[in-house]
């Protein structure tokens, strides 16, 4: 499985890369904390790739809170066909530790 970090994703964000950030954590801990990606629980994801299927041939990048979920989503997506999909390594938690401590972790 590809992995990205956090520093590496934020490099990304600054820069205006061309990618998919696809959130797949649950609503509330969504709604506490979030780095402004695409918003698809992991429970949905098998039946909502439709709306990330245009995105194909784009880096798409697949984070939760820790790594565990996000992981699972990948090889979903990979199974799917999705060739281009990184798992954020350490999620949200590696952010607010190692980006933004003012991030609040669900």
């Amino acid at each position: 499985m590809k992995e990205i970090t956090v520093q590496e994703l934020k490099e990304k964000k600054e820069n205006g890369a061309d990618f998919v950030l696809v959130d797949v954590r649950e609503n509330t801990e969504y709604l506490v904390s979030n780095l402004d990606g695409q918003h698809i629980p992991l429970g949905e994801l098998p039946s909502r790739l439709d709306e990330i299927e245009a995105d194909k041939d784009t880096e798409i990048i697949m984070m939760c809170r820790s790594g565990g979920r996000s992981g699972k989503a990948v090889s979903i997506m990979e199974s799917e066909g999705f060739t281009n999909v990184h798992n954020l390594k350490g999620g949200i938690t590696a952010w607010s530790n190692e980006i933004d401590p003012s991030m609040p972790v669900a």
